[in-house]
């Protein structure tokens, strides 16, 4: 999105035989990739059919190798790219330089649950289902919950703030980070806090590392806080006339002073093709039938320990939508139907791109814009000639867009939808907000900074990057 084919021609260092040697010296000859395959599968994501060849792939194990490594690239000026599990949506890590991928893959640990400080420490290569999983078996609570949750890296949930349903009662990512251990792109190695819930001394640099997007690090340790495991939730389907009715009644539900523990929103489009993957791709068909004439839904979640409390504030709930243009509500009554509703909502990005090449955007506005962003959007794709599929985290403004390359041609596709795309930004400013909610900048959005951020702003970033990063070897070429 926005992306231009130049970057491929980047003129870069050749990477010569004495140092690959010197990687294989400090993490062994058989976890340095030179083979077609491996720099294949390490040169792309899930943004758009992007592809791009790194010179050689390094899997190192702990942190002192990461460390060892980097010294070398940063000496000899190597364009090195971090990477997880590359599950991005905006191409933040990928290789458009060539030059060195750093895989995280092998920092898979859990170090260590503290029940009583409600914290745990781990490595960056944990996929975050799983890491969600074992503080549960311990009755705690890790609320980030990207849809991703069963294959991506809690490493690259900190480095692009990820959020998820949930994010709206509970908070995003940065929210739960208490101290990260990063190695510099100098080789430095350090931690940027302390362990602790409250710290005052001096400038914030965890915080800062949450949403960096591998530019000034890599991250090798995660120091996370945790909650209690609310033992009870209620989840609701609710439908309606059209997209414009459900963001209205997002809002009005909050202003009666309810709050969900996730309000997630989708068109019926967006529905229509997750029940052809689910039933085509996962061969597990979904049962949930959609109601005639209605062509928005909203899953609303209530979470808490006390299910008297919560069945009021679902009556509540109940009361503020029947102002709209609603449907019948479908109640999950067991945890199976519960499952199902979730499984619509996480399978509809995979869905939309298995029936078509996609461009994604997650813009996000104040929640009370959200019917004139929407109504905007689909105004635009009608003069760009190109269809979309939308659905997100509404209950924080938070609005995915997908836009469907179906018939369009190659060359109308790398123009003027971009064009298009650059007219939902400049909405999507013009109603208070901004790019990304959580997908990141990378290289598919970066064209489009200047509509959001003065040059002021875009400076002292790139101030912050010169001083992390002097070489400007550590993920080169994005954001800005």
């Amino acid at each position: 999105m926005g992306y231009t084919k130049e970057l491929e021609t980047i003129e870069t260092l050749p990477i010569g035989e004495l140092i690959i040697n010197q990687f294989k010296s400090i993490i062994g000859e058989e976890n340095v990739f030179e083979d077609s395959e491996t720099r294949t599968e390490n040169g792309h994501d899930k943004t758009e059919d992007y592809q791009f060849m790194p010179d050689v792939v390094l899997r190192p194990a702990n942190t002192q190798q990461v460390s060892e490594l980097l010294k070398i690239c940063n000496t000899h000026k190597l364009p090195t790219t971090p990477r997880g599990a590359g599950t991005g949506l905006s191409g933040g890590a990928l290789p458009i330089k060539k030059g060195v991928v750093i895989s995280m893959d092998r920092f898979n640990k859990i170090l260590n649950i503290d029940e009583l400080n409600l914290q745990a420490t781990v490595e960056p290569g944990v996929i975050t289902e799983v890491f969600q999983n074992a503080v549960k078996e311990k009755g705690l609570f890790y609320p980030p919950d990207p849809a991703s949750s069963g294959s991506c890296f809690l490493g690259g949930n900190l480095a692009n703030n990820s959020g998820g349903p949930k994010a709206v009662k509970y908070g995003v990512t940065r929210d739960y980070v208490l101290n990260i251990e990063v190695v510099l792109p100098t080789g430095e190695i350090i931690w940027t806090a302390a362990n602790v819930l409250k710290n005052s001394t001096g400038y914030n640099l965890t915080q800062l590392m949450c949403g960096s997007e591998g530019t000034l690090g890599i991250i090798t340790k995660i120091v996370f806080k945790l909650r209690g495991f609310p033992k009870k939730n209620v989840l609701m389907m609710i439908p309606f006339s059209t997209n414009e009715e459900a963001c209205k009644a997002i809002a009005a539900i909050y202003v009666n002073g309810i709050t969900p523990s996730g309000m997630e929103f989708f068109e019926k489009e967006a529905a229509a093709k997750t029940f052809d993957y689910c039933e085509k791709v996962l061969n597990s068909p979904v049962t949930t039938k959609l109601i005639e004439g209605m062509n928005a839904y909203l899953l609303c979640e209530l979470d808490g320990n006390d299910e008297e409390v919560l069945m009021r504030d679902a009556e509540r709930v109940m009361g503020v939508v029947e102002k709209f243009e609603s449907g019948e509500i479908l109640f999950a009554d067991t945890e199976a139907q519960k499952a199902e509703l979730w499984k619509i909502r996480k399978n509809i990005s995979p869905a939309v791109n298995w029936y078509t090449l996609t461009k994604s955007d997650d813009v996000v506005v104040p929640r009370s814009n959200l019917p004139k962003l929407i109504n905007g959007i689909k105004e635009i794709g009608k003069k760009y000639n190109f269809n979309t599929v939308c659905f997100g985290h509404l209950g924080d403004g938070n609005l995915h867009v997908n836009i469907l390359k179906e018939g369009l041609s190659e060359e109308y596709w790398n123009t003027k939808v971009n064009d298009g795309i650059g007219e939902i930004f400049k909405l999507t400013v013009s109603l208070g907000g901004t790019l990304s909610g959580e997908h990141g900048i990378g290289i598919a959005k970066k064209p489009y900074m200047s509509i959001a951020l003065g040059e002021v702003n875009l400076n002292l970033m790139r101030g912050i990057k010169k001083v992390f990063d002097p070489n400007g070897i550590l993920n080169p070429g994005k954001i800005f």
